[in-house]
């Protein structure tokens, strides 16, 4: 199968380099471009791009608010979204991230973290710059809850125990095949285990598990 490639940038030399990349790959094949979000949305909705890679900062519709619009409930067809940006300011991530987007690189990781975030969106994966991983980790996790927050304040831990060792893994960015020797368990489980989770959680992919996690400090913040 050929994955089909929408560029949304608003420099015509990202897009140039992108398409040489891109279209390099024998399966993979860019079926447009588009200088500015709006055309960007339009181009999504008419091509059906299997991906779209977006920039964060662009005319007349930013790269999250395409993000949310492709992705979102409101979506006709939702689409598969990897932001790449020379921007890696954590309310760009956060925001990216919750919108739905597929992934979060940065420009400068280079051709091979590109076509891999293209694959790992297809897989219903996600990737993250590792630049900005650990500052993820570090950054975005929640503030400790007061002692003196009311206990009605914290819903019931909608995750089992097993389900919560699997979140922490996919936080910090293992695939399946790694969180089954990680669990002893099969890759298959793993995966059965991660859609279990996003559907309790109500989350597209593994991203969206991620962000929970953080956000919940079941992942703690590195020294």
């Amino acid at each position: 199968m050929t994955i089909r490639i929408l560029l949304a940038d608003d420099h015509s030399d990202v897009r140039s380099g992108f398409r040489l990349v891109l279209d390099s790959q024998p399966d993979m094949t860019v079926v447009g471009e588009a200088a500015d979000g709006a055309t960007a949305l339009d181009l999504a909705r008419r091509l059906e791009p299997d991906v779209v890679l977006a920039d964060i900062r662009m005319p007349r519709l930013d790269g999250l608010e395409l993000t949310r619009l492709l992705t979102g409930p409101e979506a006709v067809r939702p689409t598969r979204v990897v932001v790449v940006t020379t921007f890696d300011h954590d309310e760009y991530v956060h925001t990216a991230l919750r919108n739905g987007a597929c992934g979060f690189l940065l420009k400068r990781s280079g051709p091979a973290l590109l076509i891999e975030g293209v694959r790992a969106a297809m897989a219903g994966d996600a990737l993250i710059s590792p630049q900005i991983t650990v500052r993820l980790l570090d950054r975005l996790a929640a503030p400790p809850r007061s002692p003196a927050s009311p206990a009605s304040a914290d819903p019931p831990a909608p995750l089992t125990g097993r389900e919560q060792d699997i979140a922490r893994l996919v936080a910090r960015g293992l695939t399946n095949a790694e969180i089954g020797a990680e669990l002893f368990i099969t890759p298959g489980t793993a995966k059965t285990h991660i859609a279990n989770i996003q559907a309790k959680l109500k989350t597209r992919n593994r991203v969206g598990i991620a962000a929970w996690a953080w956000e919940t400090n079941l992942v703690e913040p590195r020294a």
